[in-house]
């Protein structure tokens, strides 16, 4: 970064420290920012800081939130008797924008991954036991990833709920819908017809 001044290489470095942001991205991205207003730059830093300074992590399911509890852990309008388990809390906003369900969640923060040395005790299991235990919810959803650490902490759950009679499901897999099957790969046809429904 020959020819820059400090602080822009500052910005730059900074910037391609964000998850999937690369150098050059991070590079137009810094550019980007110079050449705002000044007043659009401070709002840009304080709303980063405020941020840092009020989002929290819901007491109830872990979602992110500004109050002890999250909107969707508030509202008298969802049903409480299903949760949704989830990895992280943007997977809360994509099942939202998806919309159809009405339940509440449980997110674990993360995955179970023993190649990078997480386990069960560092993720949200044991306070969804806990609550497992307390709400006796109808359904408890399974809506992790399908790679391995998403399908590992799956059948972890699975494991656990289970002996408490607890009606677990997981969410099915298959043909993303507009997609040709020609597209697909092996293991996502096999799911697909593995998790088929009558009609």
């Amino acid at each position: 970064m020959k020819g820059f001044p400090d602080s822009m290489r500052n910005l730059i470095e900074r910037i391609s420290r964000l998850p999937g942001i690369g150098h050059r991205t991070a590079q137009r991205l810094a550019f980007h920012i110079l050449r705002m207003p000044r007043n659009e730059a401070e709002e840009l830093a304080k709303a980063v800081i405020k941020v840092k300074e009020s989002v929290k992590f819901c007491r109830q399911c872990n979602n992110l939130s500004d109050e002890d509890m999250c909107q969707i852990c508030k509202s008298p309008d969802r049903d409480k008797s299903v949760i949704c388990v989830v990895e992280e809390p943007g997977d809360i906003a994509a099942i939202e924008k998806a919309g159809g369900f009405n339940g509440v969640y449980h997110v674990l923060l993360g995955s179970l991954s023993p190649l990078d040395g997480i386990g069960p005790a560092d993720l949200k299991i044991k306070e969804l036991l806990d609550r497992t235990a307390r709400d006796r919810p109808k359904e408890i959803i399974i809506a992790t990833d399908f790679n391995t650490e998403g399908e590992a902490t799956a059948l972890y759950l699975a494991k656990e709920l289970k002996p408490k009679g607890v009606n677990m499901t997981r969410v099915a897999y298959g043909i993303p819908v507009g997609s040709r099957l020609e597209y697909s790969d092996q293991a996502t046809i096999f799911k697909a017809l593995e998790g088929r429904r009558r009609l």
